[in-house]
């Protein structure tokens, strides 16, 4: 703890957002107090004051809401809860200035709120556009705390927030040579095969045409609780300056709604995520954003199971694929290094009723002969111990074998890397230089 008083261990496995939390005085050699012991919630510690700690937990609240335990009276029926839950999910909680800071996620970017110790709503902060915010580092009662921001199309920028005087001023900002006002970002919805509501972001162009004529990547994760907001990639700068669109499908399997949203992605639920996908490339072809030919789907590890599963289901739909350190045979998966760990999210085929759902949709699985598949160029690293190798190289083995040799299917395979995490720079921007490459030549980007 920041007083120095306590220590604690968050206890958890693999995947699972239930956790467990022990702790003890720094001074004492004695046993760990198991405060949180029953793993029926996710508890994140947030900060204390002497000895009433404070959680950040989803227990009974799927959107998350904030609460205090009294250590020295830790029954649950004394339990307080200082901020409820409300109907925008809760990403982050700090404890700084004397304050909580609260990051709600309200239509898939930041909103932040200031809050009293005693869960009073002070003020929010505002923000340049909709976008991403992390951070507010510094101890409980410092006087200022510093921000990221981030979007679509504003490079991170850190900004400095004065508890005082309620001011925010941008303390330093990415150099970066993009004009941002020649681009917008919108955000659409829509809606997918169950007649869930699904949000894109949209980026491109100012004035552009809605011919179908315009070449495409749609981007998606989809899983293990993970949200995509709105985030800034130099590489997709080259794109927009070259007359491409950018788009973000917020699918099922995120966190973007709560944990309903992950919920509604994982298991049996897996082919929401699939159906919301293809929705969404569905949505960009008939508004005529752009047309099977011209679109290409990009993403990685859960990423890559997406759009290989898609291009599987419906190869018709797309123009080109990338597909980055994917997990692709859903029915070995848990055998192989940390797989594992992702059996709570995917299944275990072991399992009877496991093995009906994840054989409907594993990629490996249901490549079908003589099939026109779109051109795929998958990426993967000969030392990657996150989602082995093996996986990208069965399924373009198997791609090659089946499919009916009218598309290129491309293995690239990098050398001393691993998952992506810590990769080189020079590594990194070939790798980018590659996936252009590609793209430009199967989608007719001049």
């Amino acid at each position: 703890s920041e007083d120095f008083e306590y220590l604690f261990l968050h206890i958890s496995y693999g995947t699972e957002p239930e956790n467990r939390v022990y702790f003890r005085k720094t001074n004492s050699d004695g046993d760990f107090v198991k405060l949180l012991d029953d793993a029926d919630a996710s508890y994140n510690f947030i900060g204390n004051i002497g000895a009433v700690f404070y959680f950040q937990t989803n227990l009974n609240a799927p959107n998350s809401r904030l609460i205090a335990i009294d250590t020295e009276n830790p029954a649950r029926e004394y339990w307080q809860e200082i901020i409820p839950e409300s109907e925008h999910p809760i990403s982050y909680i700090g404890m700084t200035g004397g304050k909580f800071i609260v990051s709600y996620l309200k239509n898939v970017h930041h909103d932040i709120q200031i809050f009293e110790l005693d869960g009073t709503f002070s003020h929010t902060i505002s923000t340049p556009a909709p976008g991403s915010v992390w951070g507010f580092w510094g101890k409980q009662n410092d006087s200022e705390t510093f921000f990221n921001f981030e979007s679509f199309l504003y490079p991170p920028m850190i900004f400095r927030y004065d508890f005082e005087t309620n001011e925010t001023i941008e303390f330093r900002r990415s150099e970066f040579d993009f004009d941002a006002s020649k681009y917008e970002t919108k955000q659409v919805f829509c809606t997918s095969k169950d007649g869930t509501k699904i949000p894109l972001f949209i980026t491109h162009k100012k004035g552009l045409n809605l011919d179908g004529s315009n070449p495409t990547i749609l981007y998606g994760y989809g899983g293990f609780n993970y949200g995509l907001t709105p985030f800034f990639s130099a590489s997709k700068t080259i794109w927009l300056e070259r007359g491409g669109v950018f788009v973000v499908a917020n699918i099922r399997g995120g966190d973007e709604f709560g944990e309903q949203w992950h919920q509604a992605g994982i298991l049996e639920n897996k082919q929401n995520v699939f159906d919301d996908f293809i929705a969404s490339a569905e949505f960009l072809i008939e508004k005529g954003y752009t047309k099977p030919e011209k679109l290409a789907i990009q993403g990685g590890s859960n990423g890559g199971l997406l759009v290989a599963a898609c291009m599987v289901q419906c190869p018709e739909l797309f123009g080109a694929v990338i597909c980055q350190v994917p997990v692709i045979d859903m029915l070995r998966y848990h055998k192989f290094t940390v797989g594992r760990f992702w059996i709570n999210e995917y299944g275990n085929a072991e399992i009877p009723e496991h093995f009906e759902f994840l054989i409907r949709y594993s990629p490996l699985h249901n490549i079908k002969k003589g099939e026109i598949y779109p051109p795929i160029l998958v990426n993967s690293a000969d030392t990657d111990d996150r989602v082995v190798p093996a996986h990208a190289k069965k399924f373009v083995a198997t791609l090659q074998e089946n499919d009916a040799e009218k598309n290129p299917i491309l293995l690239r395979i990098e050398m001393k890397a691993g998952h992506g995490h810590g990769k080189p720079m020079q590594k990194i921007i070939e790798e980018i230089a590659d996936e252009y490459a590609f793209l430009f030549k199967t989608l007719n980007v001049r």
